[in-house]
């Protein structure tokens, strides 16, 4: 069982950046894409932003140009630099880890971004 612990949430205001971390457990962190997705209430989880294993990126339209992902695969670890935050960037945000080959699906607690002035 992979355990997957994001951190990093909080209160910000509009414009401001965020920086969340998610690290996942184990020792074959580097075979698994990695993705964000958030949750606004009354709102379906989307898609923030997702990651390869071998880096490749790719970002819901919404936060194209504003959100960045990076992982690090010494620290078993995947981060979300958020810059110029909206209002509509509020939700709780999930780092999920995946392994299609083995049907490995695993999901973080969740943190939670609130943007608010």
């Amino acid at each position: 069982q992979v355990q997957v612990v994001e951190s990093g949430g909080g209160l910000v205001r509009p414009g401001e950046s965020l920086t969340l971390s998610c690290v996942t457990s184990g020792n074959t962190f580097r075979l698994y894409f990695m993705g964000w997705y958030r949750q606004a209430p009354g709102k379906q989880r989307e898609l923030v932003a997702g990651i390869s294993p071998g880096g490749s990126t790719n970002y819901g339209d919404s936060v194209k140009g504003r959100f960045t992902i990076s992982r690090d695969n010494v620290k078993n670890a995947t981060y979300l630099q958020m810059d110029s935050l909206k209002l509509e960037d509020t939700a709780v945000y999930y780092c999920n880890a995946r392994r299609p080959v083995l049907r490995a699906d695993f999901w973080g607690q969740g943190t939670q971004v609130t943007v608010s002035s």
